[in-house]
């Protein structure tokens, strides 16, 4: 997980897109299919953190003038 840290925002996309290609292939194994899986969660968390950081930044940014809403 360390590595997937590393990632950019993009690049997480990237890797749930072949991800998602994988469950969808019908001769992946179950045990693929899981541990591909796990990976797809622990990058749609990482998506998740890093949208979150950008969006608290922005509101940093904004406090001096009008808040925006999302």
């Amino acid at each position: 997980m360390s590595e997937e840290k590393q990632l950019s925002l993009e690049e997480a996309f990237e890797k749930l897109e072949t991800v998602i290609e994988t469950l969808e292939q019908p001769d992946t194994s179950l045990e693929e299919s899981f541990d591909a899986y796990k990976e797809g969660v622990a990058l749609v968390n990482l998506c998740n953190q890093m949208i979150d950081r950008v969006e608290k930044e922005v509101r940093v940014l904004t406090e001096g003038g009008m808040t925006d809403e999302f």
